[in-house]
């Protein structure tokens, strides 16, 4: 059986932190983008930040949106 698509996306962005690319106070694509940018469904994008967030690697601002912390 394969990864779900939001572990995917999870995982792409986890990587992209942890290497650097992404550093803290970065902002990250809006949902739409990344829909576009992985591929995958409005639900697979929710669950995978929500994911992230639950780890403490990124945080939604209301009206700005989601930053690395």
């Amino acid at each position: 059986m394969s990864t779900p698509k939001y572990e995917q996306v999870a995982s792409a962005i986890r990587s992209q932190i942890n290497a650097g690319t992404l550093k803290p106070g970065d902002q990250l694509p809006t949902t739409q983008g990344l829909i576009e940018m992985y591929g995958v469904s409005y639900g697979s994008v929710r669950t995978a930040l929500l994911i992230l967030k639950a780890e403490g690697l990124i945080e939604g601002r209301q009206g700005e949106g989601v930053f690395v912390r």
